[in-house]
């Protein structure tokens, strides 16, 4: 049986082209640290954002002071300071009219806000309805009705615009911490890469043997001989 050469002009010149080194990946630069340093990062700043929204809702719900709440009909007496406005909150089952007053406090000193105001506490959701602003300071008696059975108390004043700024400072948090991560982990990749190339293509290069030697040929000049 004929064997067939796989290489019918001879091997090809110089033999089959080296293996690629294998570059152990503590010799790459920048180090695998860096992929810790970017994780470890983005919890921070994922951790910071929990917290100013935790923080910021915490701060709305302890803003309603339910643990001096009364019944419709019912009255209670609250310290007031002059210039600090303080917000009336209701809890009931459904829309009905409220009224609420403060006999000794003089004409003016409660208003009815424009926008509205919500803050869920436990299985409440409370509602501002009236805010008061007070002349002087001293203890006032607070009454207040409702078409349906409700809840009152009082609390501060909210203050929406910190409020949005604490929730969308806590999303900024989480954004970047996305964004920071992502950006230092595409880099160490990339930039390791590229090491990983350079050394390849360093330790792979083929020796330098120098120039040939100068002089005349050490045979005879091809053709025919006198």
């Amino acid at each position: 049986m004929a064997i067939q050469n796989p290489y019918p002009w001879g091997p090809p010149y110089g033999g089959p082209p080296p293996a690629p080194p294998n570059i152990p990946a503590k010799v790459l630069r920048p180090r695998r640290l860096w992929y810790v340093v970017a994780g470890l990062l983005g919890l921070v700043l994922a951790g910071a954002g929990v917290a100013f929204i935790a923080v910021t809702l915490k701060n709305t719900v302890d803003s309603v002071d339910t643990a001096h709440s009364f019944s419709s009909g019912d009255s209670r007496t609250f310290s007031f300071v002059q210039g600090k406005t303080k917000a009336i909150y209701v809890s009931q089952s459904g829309p009905g009219h409220v009224d609420c007053r403060i006999p000794q406090m003089r004409s003016g000193s409660m208003t009815q806000p424009s926008s509205s105001f919500r803050v869920t506490a436990g299985s409440r959701t409370w509602e501002r309805v009236f805010e008061v602003k007070p002349g002087s300071t001293g203890s006032y008696t607070l009454t207040c009705t409702s078409e349906l059975p409700a809840e009152f108390a009082l609390g501060d004043k909210p203050r929406v615009g910190a409020f949005v700024g604490n929730v969308f400072a806590g999303i900024g948090c989480f954004v970047a911490a996305f964004v920071t991560a992502a950006t230092i982990a595409v880099v160490t990749a990339v930039r390791r890469h590229r090491h990983r190339r350079r050394l390849t293509a360093t330790w792979t290069a083929p020796p330098q043997w120098g120039p040939p030697p100068s002089g005349p040929a050490p045979w005879p000049p091809a053709g025919p001989v006198s």
